[in-house]
């Protein structure tokens, strides 16, 4: 029989930390907690396996699973010696979600359960605190309501407030016994008006309704989108933990908290966190109250004056940081963990590998291995490749001239301006239309998850470092400000209000949120450097990796970041980005428009010159590197003219009338121009442009190489070949190009000649293709595309669905599609080796920056990748995790 409950706390521990992906990450860690002796309230959990029960089910639970939860209240009751459902001395439970990866604020939680009519009144009297009581039993109709019942959250939050006002209060603490009391009347009377039944008094059923619930909510909206976000397999599920309540909300002796055992934004070693007095865990994640800081230190460098946890509760903060120390050395990782204190009693309800900025995690990595509590290598693999694109952006310019409207606590660091919006559909509809936006709210939920995700920054009024804006926003590596509390927004009227200042939607806004300023407009910004932990861990990573690392790029200035960023030279030119440039698209036009020969060769003397500056000015950059530029690639209609002055410009330099023009541009028509006349076929057809650019790349080199003395190593692609006597023939032409300007310069330089595999037939053939082709570069954009029969620029439209529908695993133009693109590849690669054994073989497409695709590369056994400027390091450190986790 298939056994899903597994017990932890008062010396019993069914699992340990190695077991998340049965009883997934708070599980687990709640287990292993237990077992080193740490403070841990009871319970057990329901295990992921499960989780695909409940949807094969229907949502039914069999009556073996019933049995188990049985046994796992009675170990609860053991421990504590309350009863399930006891009027006098009630045990009240939650019940929270528990993935095995982290999912912060995505799933549903539901605390203080067992609670109704008369176990509240039990709970008063046993407690001898009945304000904590009923406080506790409003707290559960409301969670219960939305949760649960899926009930409208904002009708029991008027309530509240409607009652608060009523006595004059601003906080929720300052509700007496009474109030809450007549409170929890009116409450059950919204469930019933609402839900069109009583609010469940049978505890069992509440117990079962909230895991249902939980269980029910790995499949909601947001969950969906966070696992799309962040590659979580649905096919995961959720564990579900029922643990002993312990209580922070039992007056001045008791508190919650969320900490962190080092800073989470900027990586130093000292503790970091937030708590509040009075209070359950929801009021500080929530950002209903603001929180407290959790050393006399960060409060004294925030200025602010409500007493720290290490000045209000010293005693229990010394604990509290012993097991900071304890917990950081055991996962000798960053900890980012949930307490709660009840009366002086510290509890630990929640440990797990803290979330973290690129900058935090690039120090916290570097600082632990110099500290010998992880090896390099471990360090290596710590540091997430996408999160580096954090660091690879400009920061605002420190003299940059900027109007601060407000400031507010500085949770993600960045920064970003864009158009104000208030509304998460709002962001998500303008930043697809390509508008950069800033998210403002009063507070986030996760509901506003693809907002967060399109928009630049975000920007809340209430909320701490803790808070569920800050949280995800860090992980998303999004710039965020929150308890920015000066703010007034009316989110229905789409303005705030600031010292008597305006910001409409639209309006341009600046956050930083490293400083915490919100700024009107849009302020300067400056380069990042890339130093000190950056530098360090790059080196470390470049002493493993395998893989080589170039750049797509065919500027000067790209080419220079990419020096900067530590490419290996470059795995991509596309020559055409070059032929677009405004001082020469007349002569490209005369050349394409011509009827002959020699009018073409006519044009291309023009464009040489201008060829062999491009090709001299990235040579020189990129002086003693591997340098592979792409011959004339796109289909010549890109080019054509179509506004009557292009026409007549062209006419003129080419000394014909503009309808002869015009016909000879309508004999260039193509249906379908990207499996048209383009690429090779372009050479084989009008050898002379091949000719014109392979000459100007020689003589740029040779110049290049007499100038420098380090000389340059091009590699010269033919781009869309599908046959070995298409790249022989056009192998002919740059070879003779060559030993011409070889023979003029009287000298001569190293260079290769080879191929793009772009075509299905190229891969399969690649064999015969090598007895002609120096290298292949994979152009896995293409490949993709000629594959799988779909074209990139309209798949938008619908490879949402067939990821979401588990169509495909991921998008195939974002990571390489393994088991169709990907076996293409392995083919060719082992047919080109088999023909010629030191054949040299790279990726150029975009996938060349993606840690998946990287990985596959090294497993194929690929020499180089080729990423954008800007995902070089990504690409360095993705390349170096790969040759680790294949050994």
């Amino acid at each position: 029989m298939t056994q899903y409950v597994y017990r932890f706390g008062g010396g019993v521990s069914d699992g340990g930390k190695g077991d998340k992906n049965l009883l997934g990450g708070k599980g687990a860690n709640l287990a292993e907690m237990a077992s080193i002796g740490l403070p841990v309230p009871p319970g057990f959990t329901i295990s992921t396996d499960f989780c695909a029960v409940y949807y094969d089910e229907g949502g039914q639970f069999p009556q073996g699973l019933r049995d188990e939860v049985a046994t796992g209240l009675a170990h609860i009751e053991g421990v504590t010696g309350k009863m399930f459902g006891d009027a006098a001395d009630p045990l009240l439970v939650s019940v929270r979600s528990g993935a095995r990866a982290s999912m912060p604020g995505m799933m549903d939680t539901v605390l203080n359960l067992g609670l109704n009519d008369e176990t509240v009144e039990g709970l008063a009297a046993k407690s001898e605190d009945a304000r904590f009581a009923w406080d506790s039993y409003r707290r559960f109709i409301q969670m219960y309501a939305d949760v649960v019942l899926e009930l409208d959250h904002g009708a029991f939050e008027e309530a509240l407030e409607i009652a608060k006002e009523d006595q004059g209060f601003t906080l929720d603490t300052e509700l007496s016994a009474d109030d809450l009391r007549a409170l929890v009347t009116e409450y059950k009377g919204l469930v019933e008006k609402l839900w069109g039944k009583p609010f469940p008094q049978d505890v069992h059923d509440q117990l079962w309704g909230a895991v249902g619930a939980v269980f029910g909510s790995w499949q909601s909206e947001r969950a969906k989108v966070y696992r799309r976000l962040n590659d979580i397999p649905a096919s995961w599920g959720t564990a579900v933990n029922i643990q002993a309540m312990v209580f922070g909300n039992m007056g001045d002796t008791s508190a919650t908290g969320v900490a962190f055992t080092r800073d989470p934004s900027k990586g130093d070693r000292a503790y970091y966190g937030e708590f509040l007095i009075n209070a359950q865990g929801e009021d500080v994640v929530a950002g209903i109250r603001t929180p407290q800081y959790l050393t006399k230190v960060a409060r004294e460098d925030a200025g602010a004056k409500a007493a720290s946890m290490e000045e209000a509760m010293p005693e229990v903060y010394g604990q509290l940081a012993g097991v900071f120390d304890t917990l950081e050395n055991h996962y000798r990782d960053m900890q980012d963990i949930e307490f709660t204190v009840e009366k002086t009693k510290l509890w630990m309800l929640q440990t797990r590998a803290g979330k973290r900025t690129a900058k935090a995690a690039l120090k916290i990595a570097v600082d632990m291995a110099n500290e010998g509590l992880i090896t390099r290598e471990e360090a290596i693999l710590r540091v997430e490749p996408m999160a580096l694109d954090q660091l690879l952006h400009p920061t605002l310019d420190p003299n940059a001239k900027r109007d601060v409207l407000t400031k507010g606590l500085p949770a993600s660091p960045g920064a970003a301006s864009g158009a104000v919006v208030f509304d998460a559909d709002a962001a998500e509809k303008k930043a697809a239309d390509g508008v950069a936006v800033i998210l403002v709210r009063t507070e986030t939920s996760p509901d506003d998850i693809h907002g967060m995700h399109a928009a630049r920054g975000i920007l809340t009024a209430r909320g701490g470092m803790t808070s569920h804006a800050a949280v995800v926003a860090r992980g998303m590596g999004r710039p965020c400000v929150s308890g920015a509390g000066t703010l007034s927004i009316d989110t229905k009227a789409k303005i705030m209000r600031c010292g008597g200042r305006e910001v409409k939607e639209g309006d341009l806004l600046t956050i930083d949120g490293s400083t915490g300023e919100v700024m009107i407009g849009a302020v300067a910004t400056v380069q990042p450097e890339l130093s000190g932990d950056f530098g360090t861990l790059m080196t470390w990573a470049d002493e493993v990796r395998r893989l080589k690392v170039r750049a797509n790029a065919e500027t000067p200035e790209d080419c220079r970041v990419a020096r900067e960023f530590g490419a290996e030279g470059v795995g991509l030119c596309r020559t055409e980005h070059m032929f677009f440039e405004s001082s020469r698209i007349t002569n490209v036009r005369q050349m394409i428009l011509a009827s002959d020969e020699k009018g073409r060769r006519a044009a291309l003397e023009k464009l040489l010159p201008e060829q062999r500056k491009d090709f001299t000015e990235i040579l020189e950059v990129m002086a003693g590197l591997p340098v592979t530029i792409r011959l004339l690639d796109p289909p010549l209609h890109e080019f054509l003219p179509h506004e009557e002055s292009e026409f007549a410009e062209v006419a003129t330099a080419a000394g014909i009338d503009v309808d002869t023009l015009k016909r000879r541009a309508a004999e260039l028509h193509e249906f379908n121009p990207m499996l048209g006349h383009r690429g090779c076929r372009l050479g084989v057809t009008y050898p002379e442009i091949y000719e014109m650019q392979a000459r100007a790349i020689f003589e740029a080199a040779v110049d290049v190489a007499e100038k420098s003395g380090a000389a340059p190593i091009p590699e010269v692609m033919i781009p869309l070949v599908a046959t070995r006597r298409e790249l022989e023939l056009m192998k002919a032409v740059v070879d003779k190009a060559a030993q011409a300007v070889f023979a003029d310069k009287g000298r001569t330089i190293e260079y290769l000649v080879g191929t793009m595999i772009e075509l299905p037939r190229a891969a399969l053939r690649a064999g015969e293709i090598a007895e002609v082709g120096e290298f292949f570069s994979f152009g896995t954009n293409d490949l993709t595309q000629t594959t799988l029969g779909v074209s990139r620029d309209d798949a938008a439209r619908f490879l949402g669905a067939y990821v979401e529908q588990g169509i495909y695993a991921k998008d195939p133009f974002v990571s390489i599609d393994v088991e169709g693109v990907g076996e293409l590849i392995e083919i060719a690669a082992e047919r080109g080796r088999k023909t010629r054994s030191g054949i040299k073989l790279g990726i150029c497409g975009e996938h060349g920056g993606d840690p998946a695709s990287i990985a596959f590369c090294e497993k194929v056994g690929l020499d180089y990748v080729s990423a954008s400027p800007y995902r070089v390091p990504i690409a360095r450190l993705a390349a170096a995790q790969a040759a680790l986790n294949k050994q």
